[in-house]
């Protein structure tokens, strides 16, 4: 999915700069419709962290790239090194 939003960000960063400069309504609605045309998944807000090893799209962490649960397995077998578990 990121290569879609790569592929789609300079057709929707320029319409944005365009409507800023332009004082006519009508031509803001033209310049909207220009960035309603890519699609909707390519917009970046749209994407979502998932786990690397899993694909699980919740509970990520982002240093590892890991959701918690696979984060906590890998953490009990000292595959991470310098991770330690809490104790008290």
């Amino acid at each position: 999915m990121q290569k879609l939003e790569q592929k789609y960000h300079l057709i929707r960063r320029s319409p944005k700069k365009e409507i800023s400069k332009v004082p006519l309504l009508s031509d803001k609605w033209e310049i909207h419709g220009k960035l309603q045309s890519p699609p909707r998944n390519s917009a970046p807000t749209r994407l979502h962290r998932r786990c690397f090893s899993t694909g699980r799209p919740r509970a990520n962490y982002r240093d590892f790239g890991l959701s918690g649960h696979i984060l906590c397995e890998m953490v009990h077998a000292c595959l991470l090194p310098g991770a330690t578990r809490s104790s008290w």
